[in-house]
């Protein structure tokens, strides 16, 4: 979350003690509040005794307003020369070694207020709210497009509903939430590439991936900063228009820069930024010239906080490992080093009155914690309940109003009454949250903006926030608009794909607990997670067959259909694989329930495989047992993701629908044994091509873990996606495990090491927002070079080196064409097969994708089952040995088993083309080079 505390600019009676950084002090200050997101607060004196009982002689001096993970002991003592000699934990609290946290995630969590605060004591009156004033409806859905990193409403009561939002591909976006309204777009760019440091100028060519690590409004909302991973400050102008315009570009810092606030040392507007290079630098907000270094720090900084007391400033500053700062600008030496509480990260925030302090946290173990601080003896006042047992993620919070809280955790938004410990109601938003929501309130907290899994934003409303986006409503110019559509911005590629229940489920959050790597720099972990869109190389056929060119297959007399014989419990078939040994096809169903088909010999199957000529046996052991997967009591099955994995001999199975992973016996069904008990959960499996024991893990968190089942023993994790992981695909000729994830990105480890060698976001097809959201599936070719990536808006192959070769995407103009549900090499690697949400499935050359024929749903969906609800695949299996043969998982819990007339038959041959003779095609077939299913959901 980000938390804004600006002061505002009104005049007011200065406090009548000494700022703490100046030494002794004959009286005690109260702790700075943070503002109400509005422009800097008045400076008013407070009781000096409010907080007297954390400012014993050995106490933290400082007043510190909410840095994230901040100490609530950074209080004025009675002297304060004897704290800046011996600082001490506070009573209680546990010191946190960030070592072992993963700081790609603690960038992430950018949770404390960073622009200026100021000391004020403001009555604490009555709270005369109802419940109604909480912001609980859902008003608006905005499609951002990519994951949302920073969110900031706008500073001024008369452009509240104007919200900011950087993304993690470094993109910002300036909206108008009341009319739906982009107002402005910046995609990222170097605006001088030729003045850029050699440092930065090698860090984008070795990696182009650039994330937003913070955007805010400056304290009159006509400028704004953007802090983003590698090196860059730029500063942007704001017109009330929407306009923005290039003001400043700074090269920070080396590595990532952390954090960006406003400041005005000096009465003059100042940037204060940190980076990896344990630094923080004070700049002028006109000319960009470097005012002020800070050195001190002995780990990456990651958050900054400005102040200022009477006349006397400074800055708080917090570094991965654990330590809180504070600097003085006349002062190049810190005054202050303590240990931040918390078992993790923890953000501290003030009432806006600036008279309650609470803090909020998540341990690595996922406990979250929401407490209010007794100031007079800095002890916890209150603890607040309804955290789920074990966060998936860093739990944010905000406050409002002086008497609302509001936490993201456990997909909803818990409120609470700060007078009231019990939660107050919890909201879904409607569903699509994320684990922990990214979460900020308006200025005057009618409106509050969160984050979804989606890579959208959903704003909620109270009864003021309702008449105020009606208001908005009425002065709309644009009437034609839908009312889900962003006016005056492109469509995004959820918006453009129709009511496709099964396409991008909600994704995985991007705040998860710290992974065992040790933290070494806030953007050495997974910043290659945050690449841009690189435009791959595409041969010149590729991209332009955008429709059907081949001949359709309309009838079911031009093929042969199967439909699988069941009397299980129905459930959406979610996933699909043959045997290794092409005797047996498997499913797996949204109800985690597992069927097996076997086919028996005969006359005339004499080899018992596959065919769509024999009808197979759904096969059980004697005693009944069904293979059921363990799942989640506190998620559905059907809304969790389903993954299988086949031992290469066939003996067992690996499975998961949303709970533990279990080892079946497939011979029994018996369960082996399971483990990895969620959260997170695990999203897809992959056996390591040498060693059967070894598997690889895709998780919901966006981390790999490698598994040893003999030892029950994770050996690895590694990290580098933004959203769930959708898609693993090894490669014994490369020695490389390939990822794809929900974050439409590829990565490639080494196996050796598990080091991570390149990455690389699918690029949007023509007339599509980039970047892309979506699962994305990997497999490779029979040649173990050649790699095929699925997309639901494409279908495409890359090299070794991740460079595009050939493409085929459809596009929103098509209105025949659906978008694509799962895809598949055939077994000798001359074919891709690709099923679409409308039913159809199309037969492409693999080397060039050229289209070879289309069958229509018509061809293979009995009437009876098409004419009640739309049946289409879900997920298309290829035979292990017959290149002509597939199997097609459908929605209405049906497999087909589907071939060409003829055994001797092919696809596009002269029963299906008519478009002259197929090019011709070399692979290197490989009978057992079968693999999982790739579909995006």
């Amino acid at each position: 979350m980000d938390h804004s505390c600006t002061p505002t600019t009104n005049g007011a009676r200065p406090p009548p003690t000494n700022s703490p950084l100046m030494g002794p002090i004959p009286k005690a200050g109260a702790f700075p509040p943070i503002g109400a997101h509005g422009p800097f607060q008045p400076v008013v004196s407070h009781s000096p005794g409010a907080i007297a009982g954390w400012m014993s002689g050995t106490n933290p001096s400082l007043p510190h307003a909410a840095v994230a993970a901040g100490s609530p002991g950074l209080v004025q003592p009675s002297s304060a020369a004897a704290f800046l000699k011996h600082p001490r934990n506070p009573t209680g609290v546990t010191g946190l070694d960030y070592q072992s946290a993963d700081s790609e995630h603690l960038k992430r969590i950018r949770i404390g207020q960073s622009d200026e605060v100021s000391f004020s004591g403001v009555m604490h009156t009555p709270n005369i709210c109802s419940h109604d004033d909480l912001p609980k409806a859902v008003v608006r859905n905005l499609s951002q497009g990519s994951n949302v990193m920073s969110m900031d409403f706008h500073p001024q009561q008369q452009q509240q509903t104007i919200l900011l939002v950087g993304t993690n591909v470094g993109d910002i976006s300036v909206w108008e939430v009341g009319s739906r309204e982009r107002l402005a777009h910046k995609p990222f760019k170097v605006w001088d590439l030729s003045a850029a440091s050699m440092p930065l100028q090698t860090a984008l060519l070795n990696d182009a991936a650039i994330s937003v690590n913070r955007c805010v409004w400056g304290p009159d909302g006509l400028k704004l900063g953007v802090a983003f991973s590698k090196h860059i400050v730029q500063i942007y102008t704001y017109n009330p228009t929407g306009e923005l315009r290039q003001h400043l570009e700074i090269d920070a810092h080396v590595g990532g820069v952390n954090d960006i606030a406003f400041a005005h040392p000096n009465k003059q507007l100042c940037i204060v930024t940190c980076g990896d290079d344990k630094m923080i630098k004070v700049w002028d907000a006109v000319t960009g010239r470097r005012q002020y270094t800070f050195e001190g720090h002995e780990a990456p900084v990651y958050s900054v906080c400005p102040h200022y007391k009477e006349n006397i400033q400074f800055i708080f500053s917090t570094a991965i490992d654990g330590k809180i700062k504070a600097w003085l600008y006349d002062c190049l030496r810190s005054r202050v080093d303590y240990d931040a509480p918390g078992l993790w990260c923890t953000m501290m925030a003030y009432s806006a009155d600036g008279t309650r302090l609470f803090s909020c946290g998540t341990s690595k173990e996922g406990e979250s914690h929401l407490v209010e601080w007794n100031e007079s003896e800095g002890a916890i006042k209150r603890t607040y309940s309804g955290f789920r047992n074990r966060s998936l993620g860093v739990v944010q919070f905000d406050t409002t109003r002086n008497r609302f809280l509001a936490a993201g955790d456990d997909f909803q938004i818990k409120f609470w009454e700060m007078d009231n410990t019990n939660m107050l109601i919890a909201v879904d938003a409607d569903g699509g949250l994320p684990a922990s929501s990214r979460l900020r309130f308006n200025k005057e907290g009618s409106l509050l903006a969160v984050t979804t899994s989606d890579n959208g934003i959903k704003i909620l409303a109270n009864n003021d926030g309702v008449r105020l986006i009606r208001m908005l409503e009425s002065r709309a110019t644009d009437k034609s608009r839908g009312p889900s559509e962003p006016i005056n911005s492109k469509p995004l590629l959820g918006n453009s794909l129709g009511p496709f229940t099964n396409v991008s489920p909600a994704a995985a959050p991007t705040l998860e607990r710290p992974d065992r790597t040790p933290a070494v720099s806030v953007s050495s972990l997974g910043d290659s997670s945050r690449l841009l869109d690189v435009k791959p190389r595409i041969s010149d056929d590729a991209d332009k067959n955008l429709s059907w060119k081949g001949s359709d297959i309309v009838e079911k007399s031009q093929l042969k259909v199967l439909r699988l014989p069941d009397s299980v419990t129905a459930g959406k078939v979610v996933r699909l694989i043959y045997t290794n040994n092409g005797l047996s096809l498997l499913a797996l169903a949204s109800n985690a329930v597992h069927k097996l088909w076997k086919w028996q010999r005969s006359e005339r199957n004499p080899v018992g495989k596959a065919t769509a000529h024999v009808v197979p046996q759904l096969w059980q052991p004697p005693n009944g047992t069904l293979m059921s997967n363990d799942v989640n009591d506190s998620k559905p099955a059907e809304e969790c993701a389903a993954c299988i994995a086949l031992s290469k001999n066939d003996s067992y199975v690996m499975s998961a629908s949303g709970g533990k992973v279990s080892l079946f016996n497939m011979m029994t069904f018996k369960v082996m044994t399971t483990f990895m008990s969620p959260p997170p959960a695990a999203t897809f499996l992959a056996f390591h091509p040498q060693d059967n024991n070894i598997i690889a893990v895709g998780m919901e968190d966006s981390s790999i873990q490698i598994y040893n089942v003999r030892v029950d023993e994770v050996k690895t994790k590694l990290k580098g996606h933004q959203n769930r992981i959708t898609g693993l695909a090894f490669s014994q000729t490369l020695n490389a495990l390939v990822s794809s994830g929900a974050d439409a990105q590829l990565c490639v480890w080494s196996i050796d090491g598990w080091e991570k060698k390149k990455s690389r976001f699918i690029q949007a097809p023509a007339g599509r927002q980039s970047p892309l959201v979506g699962e994305t599936k990997v497999q490779f070719h029979n040649d173990q070079a050649h790699l095929l990536v699925v997309h639901e808006s494409q279908i495409s192959v890359y090299d070794s080196k991740l460079e595009c070769l050939h493409s085929w995407s459809w596009s929103a103009k098509d209105t025949n064409i659906a978008p694509i549900s799962s895809a598949i090499y055939s077994c000798d690697g001359i074919l891709v097969y690709a099923s679409f949400y409308d039913g159809a499935v199309g037969v492409f050359d693999a080397d060039s994708l050229r289209i070879r024929c289309r069958i229509v749903p018509s061809a293979y969906i009995p009437f009876s089952a098409a004419s009640t609800n739309p049946v289409y695949p879900l997920v298309i299996a290829a035979h292990p040995s017959e290149p002509n043969q597939i199997a097609l998982g459908m929605s209405d819990g049906a497999v087909h088993v589907v071939e060409p007339l003829d055994v001797e038959q092919k696809w596009g041959g002269q029963s299906c083309q008519d478009n002259g003779s197929i090019p011709s095609n070399s692979s290197n077939p490989s009978p057992s080079g079968q693999a999982s299913e790739l579909t995006p959901r």
